[in-house]
């Protein structure tokens, strides 16, 4: 999301349910269209983007379970104040609150607001587990990191070295998706095991309400970039 500050065209991977799960975000990492925008962006600030590593899916927690779309109307929930990210819970008509991400557990715990999301890893790190009652596994959003190296860095190596370099980031961000996507799994039954309602909910009703009412176009984003990115495999 910060590359897209620079490079709008990278935000789309931040539109929700672009992606099936990692394994397709990582698919779109060697796709054509995804080297086409690395050289677009790298001609455009001079950066290099050497690998890209999932992060993980995006869920909400709330203090009262839901399982579809409509269930989320006017529900104050924390989301970070970029339009990708808004986008699913304005599409179901909740209510969206920018939050500095370090005030998000006093802002839950005190009910500033009353529910958040983010990745299952970040939700045990951050410990929003303890101040929410339920976690619904929406996986709106994949997210992913890419690794970026400054130009004053990457121009002065030599192609050996570039290759080493990318090599090096490559097999770090291998192991850190592996490492990511077994603690996904762990989580689940952990975060159970504390008492938290998991609730499996109704993916297509959020689908179909992003389309409808936060399509695309609106956001700046192409639908030719969204077919490439929905055919990666």
């Amino acid at each position: 999301s910060f590359a897209a500050r620079t490079y709008p065209r990278f935000g789309i991977a931040y539109y929700p349910f672009i992606f099936r799960d990692g394994d397709h975000l990582i698919a779109y990492s060697k796709s054509p269209v995804f080297q086409e925008m690395v050289k677009e962006f790298r001609e455009k600030t001079g950066i290099q983007v050497t690998a890209y590593t999932y992060y993980g899916a995006r869920h909400t927690t709330a203090q009262k379970p839901f399982s579809t779309c409509a269930e989320m109307k006017g529900l104050k929930i924390r989301v970070p104040d970029v339009p990708a990210y808004r986008a699913t819970p304005e599409a179901c008509g909740a209510n969206p609150t920018p939050i500095a991400f370090a005030e998000v557990y006093l802002a839950l715990q005190n009910g500033t607001v009353e529910a958040q999301e983010n990745p299952l890893t970040t939700i045990e790190a951050k410990k929003f587990f303890e101040v929410q009652k339920a976690i619904m596994l929406t996986g709106h959003i994949v997210d992913g990191l890419t690794t970026q190296i400054a130009p004053h860095l990457w121009n002065r190596l030599s192609d050996a070295e570039k290759k080493i370099f990318t090599d090096v980031t490559q097999e770090a961000a291998v192991r850190a998706t592996a490492k990511i996507k077994k603690r996904e799994a762990e989580l689940v039954d952990e975060f159970k095991k504390k008492g938290l309602q998991i609730v499996q909910v109704n993916r297509q009703s959020f689908v179909d309400a992003v389309m409808k009412n936060r399509p695309l176009e609106s956001l700046g984003f192409t639908r030719a970039d969204y077919d490439k990115i929905q055919a990666a495999k």
